[in-house]
């Protein structure tokens, strides 16, 4: 009698919400004897190839800390190219994002961005606000220390007015205040270039998030780095502070 044929395992889910500190675009650029705008345009690229692959691969939320509140104090000459590749951007990816079903929100603080950028951004928001594949979350003029002080603020307000009983404030009071109140939590944050902490990103949102530190630099950043994240984050054990099975 045979032996009955094998039935291979189905593959892992992917993580619901993929969260990437995109690091060393500098570094590569100097690495290369190249200006740090080469290294960021390079990066743009990566950004393009991560979005496609986090779509293919079934992931439902991808956020990208593209910069950060501390970007700021970088040389204004930076900082203008910067904002020069996210006017370019949100110009030219809009078309893609719909032909791919993503959806694109900004979180942040835009006051401190160009009139015309935050145009840019609302029209981008209102263009692909349908798209359901995936929703690419960029985090611009963002930090986590910023984010929650601004809940606290919105929490304080509303217990001045009457409208909130101090007793009653609990997580859920508090990550309805947050930027991301409509976007699930992230279960994985990778970050690029070897650095080893998480820069002020999404803080309060990553209290149980897997994370996975990796060697390459961002512009070299795709779907094989990716797929590499994800293996690692699926053999681990996510027990929220439980004990071990």
């Amino acid at each position: 009698m045979e032996p009955a044929p094998s039935i291979a395992k189905p593959p892992p889910p992917p993580p619901v919400h993929v969260a990437i500190i995109m690091d060393g675009n500098g570094r590569w650029a100097k690495a290369r004897g190249l200006p740090r705008t080469a290294g960021h345009k390079r990066g743009a690229e990566a950004v393009r190839r991560t979005v496609e692959s986090a779509r293919e691969m079934g992931i439902a939320y991808l956020t990208l800390y593209a910069f950060s509140a501390e970007n700021w104090k970088r040389p204004a000459g930076e900082v203008t190219d910067l904002m020069g590749l996210l006017r370019l951007y949100l110009r030219n990816e809009i078309a893609n994002l719909n032909k791919n079903q993503v959806r694109l929100k900004v979180i942040g603080d835009r006051t401190r961005l160009g009139r015309d950028i935050v145009a840019l951004v609302e029209e981008a928001e209102a263009a692909t606000a349908r798209n359901q594949a995936l929703t690419l979350t960029l985090a611009l003029s963002y930090g986590g220390r910023q984010e929650i002080v601004e809940a606290a603020r919105q929490l304080a307000r509303l217990a001045a007015a009457g409208r909130l009983s101090p007793d009653s404030i609990d997580e859920q009071a508090v990550s309805e205040c947050l930027y991301t109140v409509d976007t699930p939590d992230p279960d994985l944050v990778i970050r690029t270039s070897g650095e080893m902490r998480v820069s002020n990103f999404l803080l309060w949102q990553s209290a149980y998030a897997e994370l996975v530190f990796l060697d390459v630099h961002w512009p070299d950043f795709g779907r094989a780095e990716l797929e590499a994240a994800l293996r690692d984050f699926q053999s681990r054990e996510r027990r929220y502070g439980a004990a071990a099975g």
